[in-house]
């Protein structure tokens, strides 16, 4: 464990904020640590009727790239993970789903950040209007998930939350008893 001696804000924007901790460690060592702030975030496994695989492209400018990811966004202030993935999908995708089910919680990068992202699989999807937010430009694609698969191995998709997304999905499409069994007595 670490004890968190002091704590101070050096960053505060729109979305996140960083702190700095001062923490004794076990041994009695004082050392420091850069917190990223982060109000959370849902991603959502979107499957079409046939069993594509809904995707978003987009330039990232951390990455200075375009990417490929599964659709995906931040909690709202008092926002539960569900109402948020609901309202994700619609804005960057268009698609409503009759079914959305809770997979898995994780950090996004635990050795600095407290984002916890929440993962949904969504299903009977029916197509609407993007309502995506003024900043941002989104172009819709499907894929099998075997194909995301080969993205992930060429380097075409390079997202954390993605690769994990479209593992769990190719697992589960293989009839893997434990992907299946992963979102089960989870709530979101």
């Amino acid at each position: 464990m670490e004890r968190t001696v002091s704590s101070r804000e050096v960053f505060a924007g729109r979305l996140l904020r960083l702190r700095v901790d001062e923490v004794e460690l076990d041994n009695g060592r004082v050392t420091s640590r850069e917190i990223v702030e982060h109000p959370g975030a849902v991603a959502i496994l979107a499957f079409t009727d046939d069993g594509q695989l809904v995707l978003v492209k987009q330039y990232r400018k951390a990455a200075e790239r375009l990417t490929i990811e599964i659709p995906a966004g931040t909690l709202g202030a008092g926002e539960a993970p569900r109402d948020c993935a609901l309202r994700e999908l619609k804005e960057e995708t268009g698609y409503a789903a009759s079914t959305l089910q809770p997979i898995c919680s994780f950090y996004t990068a635990v050795g600095f950040c407290n984002e916890m992202l929440h993962l949904f699989v969504a299903q009977g999807l029916t197509a609407g209007d993007q309502a995506y937010e003024d900043d941002e430009n989104i172009e819709l694609i499907t894929a099998p998930v075997a194909e995301a698969v080969g993205m992930i191995r060429d380097g075409t998709i390079v997202d954390s939350k993605t690769v994990a997304g479209v593992f769990w999905a190719e697992l589960f499409q293989l009839g893997n008893s434990k992907a299946a069994q992963l979102g089960q007595g989870r709530t979101g």
